[in-house]
């Protein structure tokens, strides 16, 4: 099992360690996350590499991942525990046609016990495995759930601990390392958010963006890859719904170089776009003339020396 990061630069390593090409400012709050071991809130737009940091961990710290998948509806049942009601059903009976007491009092405890207890990912993070370190707890994309589930989560984030009414309070004598997402759909909570250590996980320059092409697509050859993250940062800075994030500039590299393309055209944009934009409307607008307008100053700025910084 490897050890926390003592400092900044050990954090950078880490995150470098699992092919996770950092800016300083978010390896800085991972580390005062993991050293002042409050959860981590990462904010940003879908394809940032938000997730990635919860898997990177998981491999580099070589502790278990613990996944929570927020969507709406989300509930208690679903994220912390649940009785199981089949198996508690059959106790019942049996006790029923047993001579066993059939006391209300004492059949409650019977059924009410931790062998009849279902754990869900938040409470399966409390108690973590035995034996080993504590998890990762990934809370992904909060702003899908709804607000009262979100509420939920102070006392967990608070304490670290969960409340069974039938049980009592279950407190984690060893609290996992939570990492926490948001697409921003909707604002998540003040109350949750001072809980937490904040970072806005924002689109990378394109010097660091090169960087994670050339760990993440390393067939790309230098020359199409900086092609690409020139017009990928085009594109971000256009009047697009839905830019690309780096899922889809790692993507678009994948499928280039799976065409064996070694150089951008305007056609081979125009049909392999859709591994980029995921709205008809913007696909619409950049293929054709405005791919080939992109392309041309794409090539004019990297023909300038220093152009990708």
């Amino acid at each position: 099992m490897a050890k926390l990061p003592t400092c900044v630069d050990a954090t950078l390593d880490l995150l470098k360690t699992g092919n996770y090409i950092a800016d300083r400012s978010l390896a800085t709050a991972l580390y005062l996350s993991l050293s002042l071991k409050k959860p981590l809130f990462l904010e940003g737009e879908a394809g940032v590499g938000k997730t990635e940091i919860a898997k990177v961990l998981s491999k580099t710290l070589n502790r278990q991942l613990i996944r929570l998948q927020c969507y709406e509806g989300l509930d208690v049942s679903s994220a912390v525990y649940e009785w199981n009601y089949a198996r508690q059903m059959l106790e019942i009976r049996l006790q029923e046609a047993s001579s066993a007491s059939r006391d209300t009092t004492e059949l409650t405890r019977t059924i009410f016990k931790e062998d009849f207890l279902i754990e869900r990912p938040l409470l399966q993070a409390m108690r973590g495995p035995k034996d080993c370190a504590p998890p990762i707890l990934l809370i992904d994309e909060l702003d899908r759930a709804d607000e009262p589930f979100e509420a939920y989560l102070l006392e967990i984030l608070s304490d670290f601990q969960v409340t069974i009414p039938e049980l009592g309070t279950i407190k984690s004598s060893s609290p996992p390392i939570v990492i926490i997402t948001s697409n921003r759909t909707r604002e998540v909570h003040d109350a949750l958010k001072r809980r937490c250590f904040y970072h806005w996980v924002d689109y990378p320059n394109a010097s660091r963006e090169l960087d994670i092409i050339s760990v993440k697509a390393s067939k790309a050859s230098l020359e199409l890859s900086a092609q690409i993250v020139g017009f990928v940062q085009k594109l971000r800075s256009g009047n697009l719904f839905k830019a690309p994030g780096v899922a889809e500039t790692i993507d678009w590299a994948h499928a280039l170089t799976q065409l064996d393309c070694v150089s951008l055209n305007s056609n081979i944009i125009d049909d392999t776009v859709g591994a980029l934009l995921k709205y008809q409307d913007d696909i619409q607008k950049i293929r054709g003339s405005e791919a080939g307008k992109l392309l041309e100053e794409v090539r004019a700025e990297l023909s300038t020396p220093g152009e990708i910084e």
